[in-house]
């Protein structure tokens, strides 16, 4: 497993050594010891998640606030996303920023976000499958979300030849500086 650093120092990309033949592929997608080497600290998963969005669908940028504050492994298993992560944590040097992956079934690799981030993901396949690991719960209490196109962030989300496609949840989603961040 190859473990890349991004530009905020907390998100990791993982990247796995892939065996493959004229029959087909074998990779190992998580190894729970490597993982927690490699960003320095425990982690227990307590829920998995699956989702399939067709393309120019956007979800988020989502995020729990604590008690029930998540972290998420997440990854492509079909199809192609552009994955953002960002920095929510108000005591942080990277306050406000994000760092966007291209995660897709063919790079197989996956988008470490710890808690105190906010995600999401723009669908630039025709589908998408989409799974990802938690690190607590689901808590509609503490559910949040800030605009995907929010002018303070500035994503510089990939251009599309498709409608951006948003819940209507997302669609009302606070303006960045009008969020409730982490301390």
């Amino acid at each position: 497993m190859n473990v890349i650093q991004t530009a905020i120092p907390d998100v990791f990309i993982f990247e796995p050594k892939v065996f493959g033949d004229d029959r087909g592929f074998f990779f190992e997608s998580f190894n729970h010891q490597q993982f927690e080497t490699a960003i320095g600290r425990s982690v227990t998963f307590v829920q998995d998640n699956h989702s399939k969005s067709s393309k120019g669908v956007l979800r988020g940028l989502h995020y729990q606030l604590a008690p029930h504050a998540q972290g998420k492994l997440v990854r492509c298993v079909a199809g192609e996303v552009f994955d953002v992560a960002v920095d929510i944590r108000k005591s942080s040097p990277t306050f406000g920023q994000w760092v966007g992956v291209h995660l897709s079934g063919e790079n197989k690799r996956q988008l470490w976000i710890p808690e105190g981030f906010a995600h999401g993901f723009m669908t630039l396949s025709d589908t998408a499958e989409f799974l990802y690991k938690t690190t607590n719960y689901y808590a509609p209490e503490s559910d949040r979300g800030i605009r995907w196109n929010d002018e303070t962030i500035a994503i510089a989300w990939p251009e599309i030849d498709s409608e951006i496609l948003t819940s209507a949840k997302d669609s009302i989603a606070k303006s960045f500086p009008d969020a409730e961040y982490f301390n």
